[in-house]
């Protein structure tokens, strides 16, 4: 059984609840029957009852399994107004500008999550990173402890001797483009409990790459890493992480115990934490290609509660396999 079937499995076990604030988008639409059928969630669809209802029409899409809410009609709108005020009041948000913001599906979507009406979110399909991310960072915020969300892709490796049978987790490459050493060594953290939670790994290895290993070169982006290491080892002492790592040094084990003698990790990395997100994503992408990997993702990482961003150029399968991730996430 593959991974992405291992999740859904797993996902259709927990009876999670899932809303998707593109109420009327086509693909959005279509993975509905997908999802009930898997016993992935239980999907809600946000908008005009009428207006959903028409696009799934014309789509061909069978949306009987879903629940569709329009946020100026449900019942616990006025709550969730009230409750986005005394959030951002001190922001200079008054009422009525609270009321306006509650009706846009996105910040009514991070409403549900935050006040227990939904499991997890799922959203992107037609709207940018930026714009699914800024009310899920206004309302559910952060995960205690982290300060910056991150984007992880699980790369499953085609006949690969490395990583967990081939399996890694690779961070980030989707959100935050000049981490600092403490946001580097959450991403660590963050990026373990992706290993744990989506990827099944009993034993996330982490290597926090470089193009340095144990001081091979000496430069100031280099010292953020080590930086990263040691704040990383001191939060949280639970992790297995080492660095800087060259790349070799933390998958290949020779090079590994060749380059970094006496390092835990070194040679059996499962999780790469890159340097920024330049070296992640172009990371990602020439493993993905070159390697012919399939690469899942991105998942987001950090959030208090979980929020998952589609690709504007997502497929129906895409959305199913995102909803599953933000169930095994919750």
């Amino acid at each position: 059984m593959s991974l992405l079937a291992e999740i859904k499995e797993k996902a259709s076990k927990k009876g999670k609840t899932v809303v998707l604030p593109e109420g009327t988008e086509e693909r959005t639409l279509l993975a509905v029957k997908g999802i009930c059928d898997g016993k992935i969630a239980n999907p809600i669809l946000l908008g005009n009852e009428s207006d959903v209802k028409a696009a799934a029409s014309k789509a061909g899409a069978d949306i009987s399994g879903a629940v569709i809410i329009d946020p100026v009609k449900a019942p616990y709108f006025d709550d969730f107004v009230q409750a986005f005020y005394e959030m951002r009041k001190s922001k200079g948000v008054d009422m009525d500008k609270a009321k306006a913001t509650m009706q846009d599906p996105l910040f009514f979507a991070s409403m549900m999550v935050q006040m227990g009406k939904a499991d997890g979110e799922v959203a992107g399909a037609e709207n940018t990173t930026g714009n699914v991310l800024r009310p899920a960072l206004q309302i559910i915020k952060t995960a205690p402890g982290i300060s910056a969300v991150s984007g992880s892709f699980i790369m499953i490796v085609p006949n690969s001797e490395f990583g967990d049978k081939g399996i890694f987790v690779f961070a980030d490459c989707a959100v935050t483009p000049m981490p600092t050493a403490a946001q580097l060594a959450e991403f660590a953290k963050t990026s373990a409990q992706t290993a744990v939670n989506l990827c099944g790994m009993k034993e996330p290895k982490i290597g926090m790459l470089s193009f340095s290993t144990k001081g091979s070169a000496d430069h100031e982006v280099v010292d953020k890493v080590v930086e990263a290491t040691r704040i990383a080892k001191e939060r949280f002492p639970e992790l297995a992480v080492d660095g800087e790592l060259q790349a070799d040094a933390a998958m290949v084990p020779k090079v590994g115990s060749s380059k970094a003698p006496g390092s835990l990790v070194a040679g059996q990395c499962n999780v790469l934490v890159f340097p920024d997100l330049q070296a992640g994503n172009i990371g990602y992408k020439l493993v993905q290609r070159l390697a012919k990997a399939e690469a899942i993702g991105p998942i987001l990482q950090g959030m208090a509660k979980p929020v998952n961003d589609l690709s504007r150029g997502c497929s129906v399968e895409d959305v199913i396999n995102t909803v599953a991730m933000v169930v095994m996430q919750s």
